[in-house]
């Protein structure tokens, strides 16, 4: 009887964790100001398979935020690519893995990374190290500007993939893990991490050795999707494409990372990462900057226009960015998948609030073949859904914020 009532128990939280979150209120708000177009992806969830968590945000008289998050279609059991989502947690793991291990260096340290695999790529000359660069915080940086992929294998590589996955774990993000770097390493070659020397002033002052993952993931639950992809070596497979090995990572574990940086007070302190008052102050002016106003590195913004990884509100049609609107986020683009998690602050209306969503773009089932409807559906998705809570939030009542600590200078 013991054993029947356990499996009961388990199988009655089982399908409460995989409910699917939906608030009426969230939804009639805005199926009432949607195009026929938006309306159209509303009415197929199972097709866009799209999530959507808004974050309304309070302040009390001491100016201090209550959060209250609203769900569309939220589901962890609905798989999604996080793609460069995963580049938020291996940033922040970085920070923490220098603030907890006492090593003899620092963020700005200068790394150069060798190759010990015949798979391995080694950086030996990475743009300049006169200034004490490349380094993690210079990885960091051009991770949020521009979601650069070859920042976040480095850091990737820094931090390793069973540490990177047990900080995660410890902190609640169970369903989360990170099992690759974004290049053609296949799932074992992607356990092993190169070694890497730091330096300061041209001398050697630490050596991280290479290590091997033996890390246990679950597997078990297959995931597939679409009918169709090309390989690695760009033969078709007709085939649905296996994520299964893939990383993975809820809407919700990106929204609450995102929140325990910009609010960390209001995060649990497990949940938090271990990050110091310089860490928070580099994050949120990496978060909101635009590639026009970094200088080093300096960028071509006809390649990465200031609305480049800003999904909500600007990404569709390459829109400008106001100057009293800054978008503190992260976004993340592959497969036919597209996910943005954000915090708006509106200085000239006194306006905030964070927003995360992400949508399924693939209309022929077909995997890798770089034909995914991102403008034709998805980035007008993220700028309608972003305008009407916007809209919305301009004329709610509500305690006026101070938000002065968000003016952040960039020149």
């Amino acid at each position: 009887m013991k054993s029947l009532f356990t499996i009961f128990i388990f199988l009655i939280m089982g399908v409460s964790y995989a409910q699917v979150k939906n608030d009426i209120w969230l939804q009639n708000l805005i199926r009432k100001e949607a195009s026929p177009l938006l309306q159209s992806v509303l009415n197929q969830p199972d097709t866009f398979r799209y999530q959507i968590i808004y974050t309304k945000i309070d302040r009390d008289n001491k100016n201090k935020p209550i959060f209250k998050n609203y769900y569309l279609h939220v589901d962890r059991a609905l798989y999604f690519y996080p793609a460069s989502m995963v580049k938020l947690p291996v940033a922040l793991a970085s920070l923490e893995k220098l603030n907890t291990q006492k090593l003899p260096i620092n963020k700005f340290t200068c790394m150069l990374i060798d190759s010990t695999r015949p798979w391995q790529t080694a950086v030996i000359n990475d743009e300049t190290s006169a200034t004490g660069l490349p380094s993690v915080d210079h990885y960091i940086k051009k991770i949020f500007l521009v979601s650069d992929n070859d920042a976040y294998n480095r850091l990737y590589q820094f931090v390793g993939q069973k540490q990177l996955n047990e900080m995660l774990w410890k902190k609640g993000y169970t369903q989360s893990r990170i099992t690759r770097r974004f290049d053609k390493s296949d799932f074992e070659q992607n356990r092993y991490t190169n070694q890497i020397r730091f330096f300061d002033s041209g001398r050697l002052i630490y050596t991280q050795p290479e290590a091997y993952s033996d890390l246990q993931f679950d597997f078990s639950k297959r995931i597939l999707m679409g009918n169709a992809h090309y390989d690695k070596d760009e033969n078709l497979v007709n085939e649905p494409y296996d994520f299964t090995m893939h990383n993975t990572m809820p809407l919700e574990d990106l929204q609450l990372m995102m929140q325990s940086v910009l609010f960390p007070k209001s995060v649990a302190k497990e949940r938090r990462f271990n990050l110091t008052k310089e860490d928070y102050r580099s994050l949120y002016q990496y978060m909101s900057e635009r590639p026009s106003e970094s200088h080093f590195p300096k960028y071509d913004t006809g390649e990465y226009f200031d609305s480049y990884t800003k999904f909500f509100f600007f990404r569709d049609g390459k829109g400008p960015i106001p100057e009293y609107i800054r978008s503190f986020n992260k976004t993340g683009w592959s497969h036919g998948f597209l996910t943005d998690v954000c915090y708006i602050v509106d200085f000239r209306n006194n306006v905030e609030f964070m927003l995360s969503g992400s949508i399924y773009t693939n209309s022929d089932g077909v995997l890798n073949d770089n034909k995914y409807e991102y403008n034709e559906i998805g980035y007008p998705f993220f700028r309608e859904v972003g305008e009407i809570i916007y809209n919305y939030e301009l004329n709610r009542k509500r305690r006026k914020p101070d938000l002065s600590e968000w003016v952040l200078r960039y020149d």
